[in-house]
């Protein structure tokens, strides 16, 4: 009972609950007026009938007191005593040719034709309720019509007091059709809507936080109709969710596995990468050759952990020098592993050493293909030895690996300090730089012959120039060129042309100022190709290597 008291207390607060009851409510009332409106008319169709029988009697006593001979005026006079009855207001005698013989109190308004058929009219003038009606001649058994007048307010508060007692009715029977929707609606309804909200609730919680699936109300009742289908509706949606949530928990529990390997697997790829960068870092000379009278500098960055740019100075036999800066083709592992092999093959071959079977010789140019130095003389033949290296280095790139389609564009020269003498050749790489002491570029030492590597037995023409006190001599990879900025353009050689207008008293200066450039230019943005630069100046007091 308690429980029942308090189901009945939480009733108005149900929001459906009171929708459904007010549309209960209307409809019964709505039935009740439809349902009012033919009983009203038939009500009062009953009460005007009344009142006519009633003056019916009147009439017909005074007619059986009335001899059959009276005279018209007589029996008029005898009509005037029906005034006597409060109800009767008035009348009118006419003849059978529908003159009035004459009339007594209120005149009435229904006509002689309407009266001799047989008509009635009730009607409301300013608050006063008529009701007319005739008796024609053959009702009264003369050749005569009369027509009454009849005060009509007492039908009307009858009328009223049907109405009311109608209107009073309805208002119980609405009253108990909706109390009894209301209380019905509880258990039917509402609690099931209700414990399917919880329900719903308490799914939502548990899949959010990933908890047991609860005990849900719903699923231990059983309804054949549309809230039932709701709640099987429900039920099956929860369990495709909780499945879903099982296949997707194994699936990321398989995923964290793989990402567990993945991240072993690139640790270890990482680590690996970082000691290849290590072993081709100690590839580079870790101290850039010393000698009187010259300063020699350079920079490397990589766009990964391993690179395909490579520099190397080194002394060669009579006290000359030997100056590299090459680019691998490609990048990564493989453009790094080039990298060393072309280094070692590049220092191995100068040296006049063989390697793998392959004599070291060189199928000299012609005198045509070689550029005399300023004095007028051939080049040393030391120098000549000493750029075989790259015809060697060819050579064997292109037999034992040419299916690898791996080459490098490569400047070799060999540097005489005594007298600034530079013999080279340039295997396709960017033109390097003479810098004049005062500014500006000199001279471009252009390429001599193709990338190296490509095919066998290539031709590479070597050149020759001089270092005069103060020059420097500038090299660079296309990494500086294409140094990428953020909005896609490019560092550009005229940008590093411009940088050597400027006249500057030191090689190191030159190339940070150059380093600094293309790193501001680049910004924020990936690195994509690496970058090195090579400088290389003569000391201005220095007079064929003499101070």
């Amino acid at each position: 009972m308690p429980s029942m008291l308090k189901g009945l207390s939480s009733l108005p607060t149900a929001r459906l609950s009171r929708r459904i009851v007010f549309w209960v409510f209307v409809s019964v009332v709505v039935i009740e007026a439809i349902i009012l409106i033919p009983s009203y008319n038939r009500r009062e169709q009953e009460l005007l009938s009344q009142l006519r029988e009633v003056s019916s009697a009147k009439i017909s006593v005074i007619m059986q007191m009335t001899g059959a001979a009276a005279s018209a005026l007589e029996l008029l006079d005898q009509m005037r005593q029906l005034k006597l009855d409060p109800i009767i207001l008035g009348g009118a005698l006419y003849d059978s040719d529908g003159k009035q013989v004459g009339m007594f109190g209120e005149q009435p308004e229904l006509s002689f034709s309407e009266g001799n058929s047989g008509g009635a009219i009730y009607f409301q003038s300013q608050n006063i309720f008529r009701y007319d009606a005739a008796w024609s001649a053959a009702e009264l058994q003369r050749d005569y019509t009369l027509i009454l007048r009849h005060d009509g307010s007492p039908v009307m508060l009858e009328l009223h007091a049907f109405v009311l007692r109608i209107a009073g009715l309805v208002l119980i029977i609405s009253l108990f059709v909706t109390a009894g929707a209301w209380i019905a609606l509880r258990p039917i309804v509402v609690a099931p809507i209700i414990r399917l909200r919880n329900d719903l609730t308490s799914a939502g919680e548990a899949i959010s936080k990933d908890r047991e699936t609860p005990e849900f109300y719903s699923a231990s009742i059983q309804r054949q109709d549309e809230l039932g289908e709701v709640i099987a509706a429900f039920n099956h949606m929860y369990q495709q969710i909780s499945d879903a949530i099982g296949e997707r928990k194994k699936a990321e529990g398989a995923l964290q596995t793989s990402l567990s390997q993945v991240k072993s697997y690139s640790q270890a790829l990482k680590d690996e990468l970082e000691k290849g960068r290590e072993m081709q870092t100690n590839f580079l000379p870790g101290q850039l050759l010393h000698k009187p009278g010259w300063e020699i500098v350079a920079y490397f960055k990589p766009a990964h952990q391993v690179a395909g740019d490579f520099y190397d100075v080194f002394e060669l036999p009579g006290g000359h020098v030997g100056l590299v800066i090459a680019d691998v083709c490609d990048k990564g592992v493989g453009a790094a592993l080039f990298m060393a092999l072309f280094r070692s093959l590049i220092r191995i071959f100068s040296g006049q050493t063989s390697l793998n079977g392959l004599v070291c010789s060189y199928s000299q140019a012609s005198a045509n293909s070689l550029s005399l130095a300023s004095d007028g003389q051939v080049a040393e033949s030391s120098h000549l030895d000493a750029l075989k290296a790259v015809g060697l280095t060819n050579n064997y790139i292109a037999l034992n690996h040419g299916e690898l389609a791996m080459f490098a564009t490569l400047f070799f020269g060999v540097l005489d300090p005594s007298t600034g003498l530079l013999s080279y050749i340039s295997g396709g790489h960017e033109p390097l730089l003479i810098v004049h002491s005062s500014g500006g570029v000199r001279e471009r030492l252009n390429p001599t012959g193709p990338a190296v590597g490509i095919t066998p037995d290539t031709e590479f023409k070597i050149e020759q120039t001089r270092l005069e006190p103060g020059d420097i001599l500038l090299g660079y990879t296309d990494g500086v060129l294409e140094a990428l900025a953020a909005s896609g353009e490019f560092f550009t050689r005229k940008r590093l042309l411009s940088m050597l207008e400027q006249s500057t008293s030191s090689a190191t200066l030159l190339l940070d100022q150059i380093v600094a450039s293309v790193l501001s230019h680049i910004g924020e943005a990936d690195q994509h190709d690496d970058i090195t630069v090579l400088a290389v100046r003569r000391d201005p007091k220095t007079d064929g290597g003499r101070k």
